[in-house]
C-alpha cells in the first residue's frame, strides 16, 4: 500500500461516519470552537456550494446569509473539528460548483429538493445512523458512571 493512502486510512474519519453530502444539499455543521480555554459545538447551517479534494484532503465550501451578508466557511471534512455533519435539505442542481448563487439575494437562492426512494432511503439509513451512534453514547456513559 502507497504511504500516502496508509496516512489517510489510519488519520481519516471511518467512510460511516460522514453522510452523503452533494452540492446543493442544505447542512447543519457541528464545529468545534475554543474560546479561552474552553471549548464549545457551533452549528454552521447553509448551503453547499462546493466539494472539492479526495481522500483525507476532501473539503466543502457551505454559504450562508447573516445579518444580510453572505458569509462562507471551508470546512475540511476529517477534521477533528468537525464534530458533525447533518443533511437537512437534498438539493437538486445541474452544476458541481454553485458560484453563482453569490450574486443572487432573496427567494432567487432557493434550490429544488431532490425526492424519490433513493432519497428517502438515504434519509433511513441516516436515521438508523444517529440512533445506533445515541445509543453507544449512552452506553459508554452508562459504564462510566458504574
Amino acid at each position: 500500500m502507497n504511504i500516502i493512502q496508509q496516512l489517510e486510512s489510519e488519520l481519516g474519519k471511518p467512510a460511516d461516519a460522514l453522510p452523503k453530502i452533494n452540492v446543493g444539499d442544505d447542512v447543519e455543521v457541528d464545529y468545534l470552537i475554543r474560546e479561552g480555554d474552553k471549548e464549545r459545538i457551533q452549528t454552521f447551517k447553509g448551503l453547499v456550494l462546493a466539494i472539492q479534494g479526495r481522500g483525507i484532503r476532501k473539503t466543502m465550501v457551505v454559504r450562508r446569509i447573516v445579518q444580510g451578508e453572505g458569509v462562507e466557511r471551508t470546512f475540511p471534512l476529517h477534521s477533528p473539528r468537525v464534530h458533525d455533519i447533518r443533511v437537512t435539505k437534498r438539493g437538486r442542481v445541474r452544476r458541481s460548483k454553485l458560484f453563482y448563487m453569490r450574486d443572487r439575494v432573496g427567494k432567487s437562492t432557493r434550490t429544488k429538493e431532490r425526492l424519490g426512494e433513493k432519497v428517502r432511503a438515504e434519509r433511513e439509513a441516516e436515521k438508523a445512523r444517529r440512533t445506533a451512534q445515541a445509543s453507544q453514547a449512552q452506553d459508554s456513559s452508562n459504564e462510566d458512571g458504574e
